[in-house]
């Protein structure tokens, strides 16, 4: 890992614990490494139902789903399940993000939230962050 691709971690684990402070691991990269595995099997979960039915995709999602409740805790931001495998898994709705975002403070330090966001607003939880830091 890069130190520009761990500045980024960190800083993108940080503006997550300031929206999940409830978080069951609060350390900033090891916090972004559980999402990252678990927007793996999200993704994977999408291309398999794009690519013909999937048997208990129902099941699967829930699962999944209750996997990320346990890690981020109680929290009031709306994360959901894209089941679109062009754009990544684990997203965050684009009207809270809108609404809320500018608001949160990462690390008591003022600075606004700079989540990493998709074309259409939705924040994303496990970004894949290159070595480059972006």
């Amino acid at each position: 890992m890069t130190e520009a691709q761990e500045t980024a971690i960190r800083r993108h684990g940080k503006q997550l614990l300031a929206i999940f402070p409830n978080c069951t691991e609060q350390d900033p990269v090891k916090l972004c490494k559980k999402l990252r595995r678990l927007e793996n099997v999200g993704h994977r979960l999408a291309e398999d139902w794009c690519n013909g039915p999937v048997p208990d995709y129902e099941e699967q999602s829930c699962v999944l789903m209750a996997k990320l409740a346990k890690v981020l805790g109680k929290h009031d931001a709306p994360v959901f399940l894209n089941g679109d495998p062009r754009g990544y898994a684990l997203k965050i709705e684009d009207e809270w993000m809108q609404d809320n975002g500018p608001d949160y403070s990462a690390g008591g330090k003022g600075e606004g939230l700079r989540l990493y966001q998709d074309w259409g607003g939705y924040g994303i939880l496990a970004p894949e962050i290159g070595k480059d830091g972006r």
